[in-house]
């Protein structure tokens, strides 16, 4: 048997002896069996939960009555997206952002009903995910079982028996980092089944999942060989488990704390009432199509009756309203594109600001690649925004399209007895509406996103791996 081999045999023998080390093993890999479990179902739980409400907004739809399209338009939809394959391992930005959306004419609403903004105030700490208990708790637990590795032996004075007996640094530490990269892969165990359950139930993730993996591997070997450096540097084991400490809380907690809070610092995003109000001065500056002065919709009216060769609306072979209502919405979605393109590039900059604070924190590296995996990221949700917001135009437009031809000016204009009922379309005109179907981003696309903190990852646990080899020529010095 190899030195390594022995040292590895003895370190795993020395951490099921302690009962502490056991324990805390034990409890970390029920933690992520509970958290996977629950989150599974969870997740599953919403899925059909939206797919109801969905097929619930759709069946409301279709069952209105005879009404004037107009009427429609103001009646409005609601749309739902439902959860990605590999959401319930990352929920990501969803509890806060909602996935569902109002759909209404003359207005460009937001997703709502988030998970966060429905639950208790305690529930808005975070969620118990197989993402949260490997990204933030299962580095903490290495650093409690690993940070007496070399330290504890050159304490003890049994490191430099070692070495006198012929075992080599690169022995020693070797062996003891392969046993904390052991219960480094005992504890993603766990959280890889839960991932290649839900790559069964989609095929098409499995790649995606399998890149997952990947990255959490290399995240939790990047923290096995810090652990082991410091507590191979340093002289103590109190000195280790106080820098590995300090080091978990500002990697895990500090650095992914501020870096949002410098990001919206440096890119100020404006909130909902700025945009109501800049919304809806623009409006003003656009034109009333209610007023037959107004400069703009006048020269509107004289190219429609050029067009058709008319002098007068009441000679259109069309309903002049509907065309109103078709260029009002033409313009108004223009702009309220223009103000959600503008905000979604501020949050596109804030989002790249925090991932480049990876270089300071691994934990920022695996919680992008783990979102854009999981489809649980701003791009998935800026890509909801923008699926719903093509489909409300879409339903707007097609039911403004009905009264420009199935409501005849006069009907319209009419204020009889018997006007109302003459406005009114068939019933039977709903059904024609298509119906909303998100589309994800393609695999491909997904596995590109996931590239830069891939290789993120990969310099982490270079940089962690060129520390050991410095700690493990320092101890060699030490001898």
């Amino acid at each position: 048997m190899t030195v390594l081999a022995s040292v590895f045999r003895n370190e795993l023998r020395a951490l099921v002896r302690q009962r502490t080390a056991l324990t805390g093993i034990l409890l970390m890999v029920m933690l992520t069996v509970t958290a996977t479990v629950v989150s599974l179902h969870h997740m599953q739980a919403a899925a059909e939960h939206r797919a109801r409400q969905q097929a619930a907004a759709q069946a409301d739809f279709e069952a209105q009555p005879d009404r004037h399209p107009h009427r429609v338009v103001h009646y409005g939809h609601f749309v739902y997206r439902l959860p990605a394959p590999l959401a319930a391992f990352d929920p990501g930005v969803d509890p806060f952002t909602g996935s569902s959306m109002f759909l209404e004419g003359h207005r460009q609403n937001t997703a709502n009903f988030g998970d966060v903004m429905q639950s208790s105030i305690l529930t808005r700490f975070g969620q118990l995910t197989p993402a949260f208990v490997l990204q933030v708790l299962a580095p903490l637990v290495l650093v409690f079982l690993g940070y007496g590795l070399v330290a504890q032996e050159r304490e003890r004075g049994t490191l430099r028996q070692l070495m006198l007996q012929g075992a080599s640094r690169r022995s020693i530490i070797g062996g003891k980092l392969a046993a904390l990269l052991a219960v480094a892969g005992i504890f993603l165990l766990p959280a890889s089944a839960g991932l290649a359950w839900l790559a069964l139930g989609a095929p098409e993730a499995a790649p995606v999942a399998l890149a997952v993996m990947l990255g959490y591997a290399l995240y939790l070997a990047a923290w096995c060989l810090i652990v082991t450096s410091v507590s191979a540097l340093l002289p103590r084991r109190r000195d280790a488990l106080l820098a590995l400490v300090g080091g978990w809380t500002l990697m895990a907690l500090l650095v992914p704390r501020v870096a949002p809070d410098l990001a919206y610092a440096w890119f100020p995003l404006p909130d909902r009432l700025q945009n109501e109000v800049g919304i809806a001065r623009d409006l003003r500056a656009l034109g009333d199509s209610h007023d037959p002065n107004d400069p703009y919709f006048a020269s509107f009216r004289q190219q429609v009756l050029d067009q058709y060769g008319v002098s007068r609306i009441e000679d259109l072979p069309v309903n002049y309203k509907g065309l109103l209502a078709v260029e009002g919405e033409r313009l108004t979605s223009t702009l309220f594109n223009r103000y959600a393109q503008d905000s979604a590039s501020i949050q596109n900059q804030q989002n790249r600001l925090v991932a480049g604070f990876s270089v300071l924190s691994p934990v920022l590296a695996i919680r992008q690649l783990s979102m854009a995996a999981a489809a649980t990221d701003l791009q998935a949700h800026l890509g909801f925004l923008d699926q719903a917001e093509r489909h409300r135009y879409r339903i707007v437009q097609q039911l403004n399209q009905m009264q420009v031809d199935e409501v005849s000016y006069a009907d319209d204009t009419a204020s009889d007895a018997g006007a109302d009922q003459r406005k009114r379309v068939d019933r039977a005109q709903w059904h024609r509406i298509p119906q909303f179907t998100f589309r994800p981003a393609e695999r491909d696309a997904v596995l590109r996103g996931l590239l830069v903190p891939l290789l993120t990852l990969v310099g982490w646990t270079l940089a962690a791996a060129m520390l050991l080899g410095v700690a493990s020529r320092r101890l060699g010095v030490a001898r």
